[in-house]
C-alpha cells in the first residue's frame, strides 16, 4: 500500500473494488476404491464447512474488516461452501439488517447454514473433491473469492491463505476496478503499487514452486500461476508407506503425479 507520507486524499469513499480470487489443488494417489473414497471422506472432514469457515474468518480479521453474515453448507455426497459479507468499518447494531447473524450460532450447531457478508465485500470458499474410477489420482480443488472495497486490501491474507492448505498447483487472480476521486476531482485507478503478485508471497513459499505471471497492467489484472517443485512421494501416498513399494512403483507413481500436476497447471490435456 502507499506509505503515509503519500497516502490519497479522497473525496467521499473509496470506491475502488479488488478482487482477490485463490484456487488450489492437491493431488493424492489413491490406486483402490477404497483408499480413493477414504481420501474423499477424509478431504470432507479435513475442510469441511466449520473449519472454512473459521479460516475465512481469520482471513477477515487479517484485512481489517467486520462480519455482518455468514453462511455455510456441507454437501452430499462430498464437497462445501461458505459466504461471508463483510464490512470495512463496523456497523451499529441499529444499522444492521435482521437477517444479518454477525456471524453468531454458526460454531455452535444453532444454524445449519452460513453466509457472511462484509459491507460493500464478501468473502466466500467452495470445494470440489473428486476422482475417477478409471485412474489413481484424486484432486482436490479449492476456489476462495475476496472483494473488497475501500482501503481493506485482499493481498493481505494471501499467505496465511496459502499456508492454510496442501497446495500443489495455485492459480491465483488480482483485478482492481472502478475509479475514486481525490479532493480535486481527479481519478484515481490504482491505491497500491504492486508489479506482481508475488510481491505479496512469502520468500520461502516461492523457493518452493515454479511460479509464473500474465499481468495486464493497462487494465489492473494480475494472474499468478505457481507449480510445486519438488515431490516427495511420502506425501502423495493414502494410508500406504512409501517403503511399502519397489522402487520402480515409486517412479511410475511420481511420474503419473507430476504429469497430472502439469496438466492442471498448464490447463490442457498434454499426456
Amino acid at each position: 500500500m502507499l506509505g503515509l507520507e503519500n497516502k490519497l486524499k479522497l473525496y467521499g469513499f473509496n470506491n475502488l473494488t479488488k478482487t482477490l480470487s485463490f484456487n488450489i489443488y492437491d493431488v493424492c494417489y489413491a490406486k483402490s476404491e477404497r483408499e480413493q473414497k477414504d481420501y474423499i471422506a477424509y478431504i470432507d472432514e479435513q475442510y469441511n464447512s466449520e473449519r472454512l469457515t473459521r479460516i475465512l474468518c481469520d482471513v477477515t480479521d487479517i484485512i481489517g474488516a467486520h462480519i455482518l453474515n455468514i453462511s455455510k453448507q456441507d454437501y452430499d455426497p462430498q464437497g462445501a461452501s461458505v459466504n461471508l459479507l463483510v464490512t470495512e468499518e463496523e456497523l451499529p447494531v441499529v444499522m444492521l439488517d435482521p437477517s444479518c447473524n454477525g456471524g453468531k450460532g454458526v460454531f455452535d450447531g444453532l444454524s445449519e447454514t452460513v453466509s457472511a457478508h462484509l459491507d460493500k465485500s464478501h468473502v466466500n470458499v467452495h470445494t470440489y473433491p473428486e476422482y475417477h474410477p478409471d485412474n489413481s489420482i484424486a484432486t482436490f480443488r479449492v476456489d476462495i473469492d475476496v472483494a473488497t472495497c475501500g482501503k481493506v486490501s485482499p493481498l493481505n491474507a494471501l499467505d496465511y491463505l496459502i499456508g492454510s492448505f496442501d497446495s500443489d498447483i495455485m492459480t491465483i487472480d488480482y483485478r482492481v476496478r472502478g475509479f475514486t476521486r481525490d479532493v480535486d476531482g481527479k481519478k484515481c485507478y490504482m491505491d497500491h503499487d504492486i508489479t506482481s503478485i508475488q510481491d505479496y508471497i512469502d520468500d520461502y513459499t516461492l523457493t518452493r514452486y515454479d511460479a509464473i505471471d500474465v499481468n495486464v497492467y493497462q487494465a489492473n489484472i494480475f494472474h499468478t500461476k505457481m507449480l510445486i517443485k519438488e515431490i516427495e512421494l511420502q506425501n502423495y501416498l493414502f494410508n500406504k508407506d512409501v517403503y511399502e513399494l519397489p522402487p520402480k512403483q515409486r517412479l511410475a507413481i511420481t511420474d503419473s503425479l507430476r504429469k497430472e500436476m502439469i496438466e492442471i497447471f498448464s490447463g490442457v490435456n498434454v499426456y
